[in-house]
């Protein structure tokens, strides 16, 4: 018999532990209120709006589960945890922010029932590596003035790898990203004390992880994240391999007709210099030769110093 580790407690980058967090009303108050930079009790009301697991490809089972909620002036946040990077995640959040939006309002309805909608990408690598930045909001603006053009859409994006190892914040979205990063029980419960919603958070964790089904279904995740993980190293692997064959087997051919027409270019150059010396023998003029070889009389005025200079 396995004997159950007391020590256990499930990680939020994991999603299924992150939605879970979610599920708390007051977890999810405290969070949002961070993220909109309000004191959590202007935060009246939210409420979950059905998700589902959604499948990025027809033969990929490992889906990307999120949190939308609704605010109580009409405003939605989309939340989502991220643990892996993939080509095409800029135009994905783009694409559900842009569908949350667009879904308000129905066939001849008012463009005035719009409300803010935000998309919150919670990301466990880095995505921006030209600077250390590790959470920012972009919504659109003027290029030239840097003015916001408006604050219906917006985005949030909080790369948990490039948090500082030692770090000294007043910002409460900042402390939240020090708790989600968390990789053990003690970085945990030491982000806990900080504010009475992420204790709470830490709290709810421990009241998931103590859960045997809830357990269950957070292994599971794991170990698709980890079967994804390897499917898709195996992949790059595979593909870098292929990749050099392919690559050394062109660098060959290309060589061969680089250093063919390199050879035929010398030779044609070297045959054009002969005519040209043999004709100077004949005592031919430099403006007589290009006339009727064709030729750029300063080359071929080049060549006759060369001729000269040889005696």
């Amino acid at each position: 018999m396995t004997k159950k580790n007391d020590n256990f407690i499930m990680l939020p980058t994991v999603d299924v532990c992150f939605k879970g967090l979610m599920y708390n009303p007051k977890v999810r108050k405290g969070f949002i209120a961070a993220l909109l930079g309000t004191d959590p009790a202007a935060v009246r009301e939210t409420v979950l709006l059905p998700t589902a697991l959604r499948q990025e490809y027809p033969d990929e089972k490992l889906g990307i589960l999120d949190v939308r909620a609704l605010m109580e002036d009409g405003a939605q946040i989309n939340m989502e945890m991220q643990a892996y990077p993939f080509g095409q995640w800029d135009a994905r959040s783009l694409f559900y922010l842009s569908k949350m939006y667009t879904e308000q309002i129905g066939r001849g309805d008012p463009y005035t029932k719009l409300k803010k909608c935000i998309h919150v990408s919670i990301l466990d690598f880095i995505r921006f590596a030209d600077d250390e930045k590790c959470h920012r909001i972009i919504s659109l603006c003027d290029e030239q003035t840097g003015k916001k053009y408006t604050d219906l859409l917006e985005m949030q994006i909080l790369e948990l790898k490039k948090l500082p190892e030692e770090l000294q914040s007043d910002d409460e979205v900042i402390r939240w990203m020090r708790f989600l990063a968390g990789k053990n029980r003690k970085e945990l419960e030491d982000m806990a004390g900080t504010s009475e919603y992420i204790e709470e958070a830490y709290r709810e964790l421990e009241r998931m992880s103590a859960d045997e089904r809830a357990r269950l279904e957070y292994e599971a995740r794991q170990k698709a994240i980890r079967d994804h993980d390897a499917i898709m190293s195996s992949a790059w692997e595979t593909g870098m391999e292929k990749g050099l064959q392919e690559g050394m087997e062109k660098g060959l051919q290309e060589g061969r007709e680089q250093g063919m027409k390199q050879g035929l270019q010398q030779g044609i150059r070297q045959e054009r210099q002969d005519i040209v010396f043999r004709m100077l023998e004949k005592g031919m003029d430099p403006e007589m030769i290009a006339d009727l070889t064709g030729m750029n009389i300063e080359e071929i005025q080049k060549l006759e110093e060369e001729f000269r200079a040889r005696g």
